[in-house]
């Protein structure tokens, strides 16, 4: 399939319902209104194709920067590639949703991750943060540093309540995740959440949102669901 016909099974498939859920999250014009879930007939005659996924990503047009993500190369993208896809990342839905999840199946997450991390940029903070939760929650346990994770949930003990309000939601989803899915440090992401407490996070025209990663971490172990790993990141 090429870019013109993507395009055209992309916008057939849009709804206006879905178009305004977009919209009220922060997506702009241009889009279609595609559920993620429509997309994948089109993504399996498809696979993996970097140069049709680059040309889908630079339309700005958010379901197809959304498909763009479903069919990378994620280990044919450099870190300057993924530098400019954030660039164009204007909203949480495509750096943590889009740019996060294709950086995760990568051999450079980690490291890209780190300096997004510490960028001081709002969505690259959060994307970052949000990258190792796709990260923890697919890996073994046995593929990450423990105390490079440790000093993580000691930054976010620390900083989260005076961070950007997307890089809240980010890290409170990364220390609810390692208290879910990485059984080392368990114990001291429950400490640190329920030390946290409860997170504010503010969002423009809306009410604020109340988020307790030790409430969630807790609901996870009486179910029995600690350590609990996803086979596949990307849908």
């Amino acid at each position: 399939m090429d870019f013109e016909t993507v395009m055209m099974e992309l916008e057939s498939l849009g709804k206006e319902r879905t178009k305004k859920m977009y919209i009220s999250n922060g997506a702009r014009e241009p889009l279609f209104g595609v559920a993620t879930g429509a997309m994948k007939p089109i993504a399996k005659k498809i696979k993996i194709n970097q140069p049709l996924a680059e040309q889908l990503y630079a339309t700005g047009n958010y379901d197809a920067m959304y498909f763009a993500g479903i069919i990378a190369d994620p280990n044919g993208m450099t870190e300057l590639d993924y530098d400019r896809w954030m660039d164009d990342a204007y909203f949480y839905m495509l750096s943590d949703y889009v740019v996060a999840v294709t950086l995760s199946e990568s051999a450079i997450a980690q490291d890209v991750a780190d300096k997004w991390i510490t960028s001081g940029d709002e969505l690259r903070m959060s994307a970052g943060w949000s990258c190792y939760c796709w990260l923890l929650g697919s890996l073994k346990d046995n593929e990450f540093s423990e105390s490079k994770i440790s000093r993580m949930l000691d930054l976010v003990k620390n900083t989260i309540h005076h961070s950007p309000e997307r890089t809240k939601s980010a890290m409170n989803n990364f220390l609810y995740t390692v208290g879910t899915s990485y059984l080392p440090l368990h114990e001291k992401a429950l400490l640190i959440a329920e030390e946290v407490g409860i997170v504010e996070v503010k969002r423009d025209s809306k009410k604020s949102s109340y988020l307790n990663a030790y409430e969630n971490i807790q609901k996870q172990k009486e179910k029995d669901r600690l350590g609990f790993k996803r086979k596949y990141v990307r849908c």
